[in-house]
Order: structure tokens, then C-alpha cells, then sequence
């Protein structure tokens, strides 16, 4: 059974310069958001992409469904500025 920690550290060691946050609590149905200057000129499906690849095989298999959201640290700064956080 695949935990939170474990995503955010395959993902934070496959996106160079990157930062996770990931949450769920089944062990297969997580949400993660992951910031990274890796994603500048990129569209969503390219982003997520890189994503997939840093979970390599345990994407599909320990990892049932994973709901992601990607940023640049820039559009990180102006949703957290929206939200109030």
C-alpha cells in the first residue's frame, strides 16, 4: 500500500527542483500538487507527462488514480496569493 510520503518523494526525486504535496488516505486514490520551474513552457499534458514518468511503474499499479495539478513557482505564488495562503 503506497503512502502520501512515498509519491511526494518519487515525484520531488524525478522533477528536479520540484516540490510535492500529496494527499490521500486509501492507498491507492491520492491528489497531488507539484511545483516546478520544469514546467514553464509546457502544456498540462507535457506536465503531467513528467509527472508519470518520476512514478514510473508504480503509476497504474500501486497508484490507482492520482489527480494532479502542476505549477511554475510563479503560478504557484499568485494561486496561494488568491486563496490566501
Amino acid at each position: 500500500m503506497m503512502q502520501p510520503e512515498t509519491i511526494k518523494q518519487l515525484i520531488e526525486a524525478g522533477i528536479a527542483d520540484s516540490e510535492a504535496i500529496v494527499q490521500g488516505d486509501d492507498g491507492t486514490h491520492f491528489e497531488a500538487i507539484i511545483v516546478s520551474d520544469a514546467f514553464a513552457g509546457k502544456g498540462p499534458v507535457q506536465q503531467h507527462q513528467l509527472v508519470y514518468q518520476a512514478l514510473g511503474s508504480k503509476m497504474g499499479n500501486e497508484i490507482h488514480a492520482l489527480s494532479i495539478q502542476t505549477y511554475t513557482p510563479e503560478q504557484w505564488a499568485e494561486v496561494r496569493e488568491l486563496r490566501g495562503l
